[in-house]
């Protein structure tokens, strides 16, 4: 038995719909300049916007409880 996690989620979610409707490759273009080469490795640009997206959306101010609520939620 195989179990894939993505078959769980309704094909009416929200957020399945915007990530459908989305093409998030264009931030790596537009943010290659920002990002240094050195130190340590950051946090990849479209996961960055999506967690931002998301506390937008839901009204998440707290970064705690925006990692916290993308964790147990998506």
């Amino acid at each position: 038995m195989n179990f894939q996690l993505s078959e769980r989620i309704p094909k009416d979610n929200f957020y399945r719909k915007l990530r459908e409707s989305l093409d998030l490759n264009s931030i790596y273009k537009e943010t290659r300049d920002l990002y240094g080469s050195t130190g340590n490795p950051s946090i990849d640009p479209v996961v960055f916007f999506k967690l931002m997206l998301t506390g937008y959306l839901e009204n998440i101010t707290s970064d705690r409880k925006l990692v916290d609520h993308c964790s147990m939620r998506m």
